[in-house]
């Protein structure tokens, strides 16, 4: 090669698959990596994602806050029915929303909804490898949310297939729903609280 030419890399002269530095006087001893072509993370046409595993991790995290519909708020907050003078009736009347039905079901239901879900988001995640699904979404990401799976795995499984979107506004529509239902819940409570407060002054 001419001295005059640049210094850089250029194809080796002894014909390797390498490109060899070259610095401006002389070829050096510096060999660059042969070009790797980047991996295409693609799924096999007509390939299968749609699980049950899926589908419950969706549906299942709504349950327990249905539980919280059914505490009777009206009740909770009725102190003008208690006497004053016994402590264990005002003790029992702060404490009721923890020794509701509804609400311990709502806490247990939660805890095993989400043990489950660890387990459904496992069940989910071999099935994609199995199905031939390139480095899906990895199931841990269930212990931080049941949401950040679904919505994560939709967004994977879309990128590798092309379909999945179903699972992604599901898990939209499960977040509308549990605003909804917390709202609800909320309102609940506040008229179950302004009900209370005396209107006549008289």
């Amino acid at each position: 090669m001419s001295t005059t030419t640049p210094a850089g890399w250029y194809p080796d002269p002894s014909g390797g698959p390498n490109q060899r530095w070259w610095d401006g006087a002389q070829w050096t001893d510096q060999l660059s990596s042969p070009y790797a072509p980047a991996e295409t993370l693609k799924a096999p046409e007509g390939t299968v994602t749609n699980t049950v595993w899926i589908w419950l991790i969706v549906v299942l995290p709504l349950l327990p806050l249905l539980g919280l519909l059914t505490i009777p708020w009206g009740s909770l907050f009725d102190f003008a029915s208690l006497d004053p003078t016994d402590s264990s009736q005002l003790l029992a009347a702060e404490l009721g929303i923890f020794l509701s039905p509804g609400y311990i079901g709502s806490i247990v239901g939660s805890w095993l909804v989400y043990g489950l879900n660890a387990f459904f988001a496992y069940r989910d995640w071999r099935f994609l490898q199995r199905a031939g699904v390139p480095k899906p979404f990895h199931f841990a990401w269930v212990f931080l949310s049941s949401i950040v799976y679904t919505i994560g795995r939709a967004v994977v499984v879309k990128r590798r297939t092309g379909s999945g979107s179903a699972v992604l506004w599901a898990s939209i529509a499960a977040i509308v729903l549990m605003i909804i239902i917390t709202i609800v819940m909320s309102a609940q409570m506040m008229s179950a609280m302004l009900s209370q407060i005396p209107t006549d002054f008289s």
